[in-house]
């Protein structure tokens, strides 16, 4: 018996509304201003340039055949959500240009870049905060990743540099910067957006007075700590290794007790892109 795939509302209206927001940067700092872009996006942007396609055709025409693709790779319930994330990119393209609405930069391309990326990542960060996606690259990439074994980011990178190197086709060095500049603004946007601008540090500690230490970091900061299981590869000891979930500042506070209790003890800490549970969830669960 198959499994009910659920769909829910507020999934489909946040896409809706992050898409709305990417599209209405994508038309008036992009467009307006001869920015390129990575992705599909960026060949819409291409074929408006040589040919004067509207964006809002090639967009959902390009993602067609990417649809087939993803089928297999997202399940029922990604592919539709990303169905819907795409048409609703198309949709505001096509109604955003429509709008006699202009926003006076005083032809600063330095500001179109930043409001571009600012724009692009709150928007894609919102769409995939809520599982959808815009089609395009993040299907090739799961392609390639799940059946040619290629790291997801490193297949997004080579496309978007291709994407972007054929754009020299419409746009000079000078506006092929500032789009790399909004790039980069639209990385780390997305990035906050989508966590919730919520950052977390995981710590492993190696230490003989593991005990001490982590009824310190229960009793003083107020976090709670796991023991993991370890032999040392030298000794063939075996020892206990602290595991704990930290705010950037808790972290500062953690190398105090370590520099007081044992300041041999062995640290790694690792930047943690989501925690689910007590104490660390941002948000409700958002039933994805």
């Amino acid at each position: 018996m198959n499994k009910e795939v659920k769909f829910h509302p507020l999934n489909f209206l946040m896409i809706a509304l992050g898409t709305a927001i990417y599209a209405f940067g994508f038309v008036n700092f992009n467009m307006v201003n001869h920015l390129a872009e990575g992705g599909v996006s960026g060949i819409t942007l291409i074929f408006h340039a040589l040919f004067k396609i509207n964006p809002a055709y090639t967009q959902i025409l390009l993602n067609i055949p990417l649809f087939i693709l993803g089928v297999k790779i997202f399940g029922k319930r990604g592919m539709i959500y990303t169905i819907h994330g795409t048409v609703c990119l198309s949709v505001f393209i096509w109604l955003f240009q429509r709008m006699s609405f202009s926003i006076d930069l005083a032809h600063d391309t330095l500001i179109a870049a930043l409001l571009a990326g600012i724009f692009a990542g709150i928007g894609g960060g919102i769409v995939f905060r809520f599982g959808g996606t815009t089609g395009g690259g993040d299907i090739i990439g799961r392609y390639f990743e799940q059946k040619k074994g290629f790291a997801l980011g490193q297949t997004l990178f080579v496309f978007d540099i291709l994407v972007l190197t054929l754009s020299l086709s419409y746009i000079d060095i000078q506006h092929m910067m500032y789009t790399v500049i909004a790039s980069f603004v639209f990385s780390q946007v997305v990035a906050v957006v989508q966590n919730g601008g919520y950052t977390v540090r995981g710590m492993l500690i190696i230490s003989s007075k593991y005990a001490e230490i982590s009824q310190k970091i229960t009793d003083e900061i107020g976090r709670g700590a796991t023991y993991l299981k370890a032999e040392g590869v030298y000794s063939g000891q075996d020892t206990k290794v602290i595991y704990v979930v930290l705010s950037p500042i808790q972290v500062q506070a953690v190398k105090g007790i370590l520099a007081e209790i044992d300041p041999d003890a062995f640290v790694s800490i690792i930047n943690v892109h989501e925690v689910i549970g007590s104490g660390f969830t941002y948000t409700e669960d958002l039933n994805l």
